[in-house]
C-alpha cells in the first residue's frame, strides 16, 4: 500500500519495508510469545494490501470555509488533514470526496466534527455524521437529498439525538467454503472491520470444528458472525452475549440465513455460569432447556481484556475449546490457565489490521488425557 500520509497519520504506524515486512514481524513476535504453548506451524491469514477496511472513523476538521477529513497525528499532537485513505474499502474511498462536497453544498457542515463509515463489500454504505449541535428541522431534508444523490444511508447524531435517513444498517455477504452467509451490520455496533480476513477466520474455525459433533456453547457471540456458520457443524448451539442490540441482530441474522438450531440468550458470562450451576435463576433462561444440551465444545471470542480466571476455569470444563483473541497479551495470560487442563493443537494469526501492531489470534485446545 502506498500512502502519502505515512509517517504523519496515526492510523498506520508500521509501514517501513512494506506489507510483507510488517506481517513477518508480527508472525515472528507471536511465534516467540506462544512458543511455550505451541511450536508447530501457524496458519497465517494475510490481509489485502489495500482497501481492506469496511468500517472507518474520521474527524471532520474546519479550516475557514472549508471542511476536511482528519486523523490524529502519529505523535498524538494535533491532526493530519487527509483527502484520501487507502485503508478503507474502495466504496468508502470513492464516496469520501463526494460526501464532503455534498455536505458543503447542502450547508449541513455547521458544528460537524466526525464522520463514521460502515460499508458492505458490495457497496452498501451507512454514514454517521456527528455534531456538536442539535439537529433542527432543516437538517433532515438536506441530508435526505444527499442520501438520494449518493445512494447511501445517513445517520445524524448529536447529544441524545439520532436521526435516521433510510436505515441504520447494511447487509454484508461473506463467502466461506463455497457457501454464502448474510449478516446485518448495525451502525455504531461492533462488526469485523476486515471482511476478507474475517472470511479466513471463520473458515479456519470451521476446519477446527470438523467431526466433533454434539452441541456447542458460545460466549461473547456478538451478532452471530461465527455462530451462524458454526450451526451447521453441531446439533444445537447455545450462544450468549451481553449487548441487547447485538443479540437482536444475531436473531435477525439467524432468520436471514434460514438457520434454526441456535438459541441466543442475553447474559454476561458471569450470569450464565451462575445460571448453569444453579446459583441463580434468570427469567431470560426460562425457555431454555439446558438439560437437553450435550455440550462438549465451547467457542469464545472475548473483548481485548480477555477472560477472567473464573471464566477460564469455566471454559476448561469442556473437551474442546476454540478461542479467537484480538489481544495476544491477554490470550497468553489466559492460556496459562487453560493449558493446565488442555493442550494447544492448532494456532493461527489473522492480520485484521495491517500496518499496525495489532493482530488477531486463533487457538484450538483439547483436554489432556
Amino acid at each position: 500500500m502506498e500512502c502519502k500520509y505515512f509517517g504523519e497519520c496515526g492510523a498506520c504506524i508500521v509501514y517501513e519495508n512494506g506489507y510483507e515486512s510488517q506481517l513477518k514481524d508480527k508472525v515472528n513476535l507471536n511465534k516467540q510469545r506462544f512458543s511455550k504453548f505451541y511450536t508447530k506451524d501457524f496458519y497465517i491469514a494475510k490481509s489485502p494490501n489495500v482497501h481492506y477496511r469496511s468500517r472507518s472513523e474520521f474527524k471532520v476538521w474546519h479550516v475557514e470555509d472549508e471542511i476536511h477529513f482528519a486523523m490524529n497525528h502519529i505523535d498524538k499532537k494535533g491532526v493530519v488533514l487527509v483527502d484520501e485513505c487507502p485503508q478503507v474499502n474502495i466504496h468508502i474511498s470513492k464516496l469520501m470526496p463526494k460526501l464532503l462536497k455534498a455536505i458543503k453544498e447542502k450547508q449541513i457542515g455547521f458544528k460537524l466534527f466526525g464522520a463514521d463509515f460502515l460499508s458492505s463489500t458490495n457497496g452498501e454504505i451507512v454514514v454517521s455524521l456527528l455534531y456538536h449541535r442539535k439537529l433542527d428541522e432543516t437538517w433532515t431534508p438536506q441530508a435526505t437529498e444527499i442520501s438520494n444523490e449518493l445512494g447511501i444511508y445517513i445517520i445524524g447524531r448529536s447529544r441524545k439525538q439520532k436521526v435516521i435517513i433510510g436505515q441504520d444498517f447494511i447487509t454484508e455477504t461473506l463467502s466461506i467454503e463455497e457457501q454464502t452467509y448474510k449478516s446485518k451490520h448495525i451502525e455504531n455496533s461492533f462488526t469485523q472491520p476486515n471482511a476478507r480476513v474475517n472470511e479466513k477466520m471463520i473458515a479456519w474455525s470451521l476446519k477446527n470444528l470438523q467431526d466433533i459433533g454434539g452441541d456447542l456453547l458460545e460466549l461473547y457471540c456478538g451478532a452471530g458472525n461465527f455462530t451462524i456458520p458454526f450451526a451447521k457443524m453441531f446439533n444445537k448451539v447455545l450462544a450468549t452475549e451481553i449487548s441487547k442490540s447485538s443479540i437482536n441482530a444475531a436473531k435477525s441474522n439467524m432468520v436471514l440465513n434460514d438457520v434454526h438450531n441456535i438459541e441466543f440468550v442475553r447474559m454476561s458470562v458471569e450470569e450464565f455460569v451462575e445460571a448453569l450451576d444453579g446459583v441463580r435463576e434468570f427469567r431470560r433462561m426460562k425457555d431454555i432447556d439446558i438439560d437437553s444440551y450435550s455440550i462438549n465444545t465451547i467457542f469464545v471470542d472475548p473483548p481485548r481484556s480477555g477472560m477472567d480466571e473464573a471464566s477460564c476455569n469455566f471454559t476448561s470444563r469442556y473437551e474442546n475449546i476454540l478461542y479467537i483473541s484480538c489481544n495476544p497479551e491477554t490470550l497468553s495470560r489466559d492460556l496459562d490457565i487453560l493449558c493446565l487442563t488442555h493442550k494447544v493443537v492448532d494456532m493461527a494469526i489473522f492480520d485484521q489490521f495491517p500496518y499496525t501492531h495489532h493482530v488477531e489470534m486463533g487457538v484450538k485446545l483439547v483436554k489432556k488425557d
